[in-house]
């Protein structure tokens, strides 16, 4: 699957409700719950939707080997997005889209996440804050990962910016970029 352009990350059911209406193809599901995940992936696909969950934020589910069989076989999601080299090995193994998200809050976390990025070999890297140029441009350069931009972008210069130093999409859930 190939990822570009604004990504809705859907937050909430009347998000969800507006973006299954929308144009986009791709969307981000964060903060629901397990019980809920199935029914939502389904609707989406109804839609003729692609749905990557953030692994890491979906409330009650474990990402072991068991969590991930779930997610494949039953939710039948498209991709999952994880801090965690784990959950990016069980999407691989399962064949589907693996991105990485990367937390640059220095130096140091930088430096980490490259080497977590050369174990996993995600498809994608998801760089937060993505309103930073200079760590996006780093974050391709030394990894050769497409990059997509994450967090705190709030217009649609900003957006341009992270597009224009190579990152191959930004996600978000302020409305006004959707």
């Amino acid at each position: 699957m190939k990822i570009e352009g604004v990504i809705p990350a859907i937050r909430n059911m009347k998000d969800f409700e507006r973006i299954i209406e929308s144009d986009h193809q791709i969307m981000v599901m964060l903060e629901t719950r397990i019980s809920q995940l199935p029914q939502l992936v389904r609707h989406a696909k109804k839609h003729h939707k692609k749905v990557l969950v953030h692994a890491d934020l979906i409330n009650g589910l474990k990402v072991d080997a068991y969590g991930m069989e779930f997610l494949v076989r039953l939710v039948k999601v498209d991709g999952v997005i994880s801090t965690r080299t784990s959950v990016i090995a069980l999407a691989k193994k399962y064949n589907i889209l693996a991105i990485q998200r990367c937390f640059a809050i220095d130096s140091s976390a930088i430096a980490n996440n490259i080497k977590l990025i050369e174990k996993s070999q995600p498809d994608y890297i998801e760089v937060l804050p993505g309103i930073m140029p200079t760590v996006i441009s780093e974050f391709i350069d030394r990894t050769k990962v497409p990059v997509i931009a994450g967090g705190l972008i709030k217009n649609k210069d900003q957006v341009n910016q992270a597009l224009q130093v190579g990152a191959v999409a930004i996600t978000t859930s302020h409305k006004q970029l959707l």
